[in-house]
């Protein structure tokens, strides 16, 4: 186990020095002068030749891209990201002030889905092709296809214009975070009560529950203490993996509800050229999936003592 999460570990310093590299590079091919842009944000419109040549001088904007990305890399190895050009204030700083924000969203919209999700998909396999069945799997399918956007889009309209009932955006008390949470939440409920259906129904049809019920035991007794560990392991997977993508989606829908988190400041540096932001957003992003995969892959070790990492021979 300890040497496969070492080589992980190695092949997450990778991934993270990849995803570095093509963000860095794709920041700075964008059209237009980056100098020009944050010069206008910092300085307001009427800003001169000299003010921008300042600009692009003290951010370092007039050397190669290779050798910012190099001194950039340096800096980040040491734990500085660098400085936001529109605020001149630490990135990571940045980073960790909004991060309560977005954590605390990410976690409402899993509970959201869970909560969802594994009543649902248990109901689900129990009952397989009955009335209650096919609803929740059209439910399913219908929350798949419909883009978070226009679904937070629709909760706005019916509960903050037409209702009344709660905010339309700003973070505050729990009223301002049912919304964004069901938005960030049913996509993934989705998928999870799919995932926990079809492991329910393969479970179901193990020797291990007939037997069980051949002992006499309750159908709650079966499902609740043999069939559901087993059934749960898939979730795990796709719920830690998720997160991560929680964490993604909520860039979207942070800009819609206006959260303060870092989705809504990532998004606000794309339009201000402030490289510095992005590049510390996308590689926190990056960090998060990574450890996701990770700590799901460790996971199953517990959730079932068959699975064990060995060294692989090659």
């Amino acid at each position: 186990m300890l040497t496969y999460i070492i080589r992980r570990i190695g092949v997450m310093v990778f991934i993270l020095l990849g995803v570095s590299v093509i963000t860095f590079s794709m920041m700075h091919f964008v059209p237009g002068d980056p100098a020009e842009v944050i010069a206008i944000e910092r300085y307001g419109e009427e800003v001169t030749a000299e003010t921008i040549e300042h600009v692009r001088r003290e951010l370092g904007l007039d050397q190669p891209v290779y050798i910012q990305y190099f001194r950039w890399l340096t800096n980040v190895l040491q734990g500085d990201l660098g400085y936001s050009a529109r605020t001149d204030r630490p990135v990571l700083d940045e980073i960790l002030t909004r991060l309560p924000a977005t954590i605390q969203l990410a976690l409402a919209g899993m509970l959201v889905s869970l909560i969802i999700a594994i009543p649902v998909g248990i109901i689900s396999a129990t009952k397989q092709y009955s009335i209650v069945d096919n609803v929740s799997m059209f439910g399913a399918l219908l929350g798949v296809s419909m883009p978070n956007f226009w679904l937070g889009l629709l909760l706005i309209l019916l509960f903050s214009v037409h209702l009344g009932w709660l905010p339309v955006f700003g973070r505050g008390g729990i009223e301002h975070l049912i919304l964004p949470a069901i938005t960030l939440g049913t996509g993934m409920a989705a998928i999870t009560t799919r995932l926990m259906r079809s492991s329910m129904l393969e479970v179901l049809m193990q020797n291990y529950i007939r037997t069980a019920r051949a002992k006499g035991l309750t159908e709650k007794l079966v499902i609740g203490k043999h069939a559901l560990k087993n059934a749960v392991i898939p979730v795990v997977t796709i719920v830690g993996l998720q997160f991560a993508h929680l964490l993604e989606g909520a860039v979207i829908v942070e800009t819609i509800f206006a959260w303060p988190g870092i989705g809504r400041l990532m998004v606000g540096s794309i339009f201000a050229r402030d490289f510095a932001v992005v590049q510390g957003c996308v590689l926190f992003f990056a960090l998060i999936f990574v450890l996701s995969n990770l700590i799901v892959d460790i996971s199953y070790a517990y959730l079932d003592p068959r699975i064990r990492y060995a060294r692989r021979r090659v």
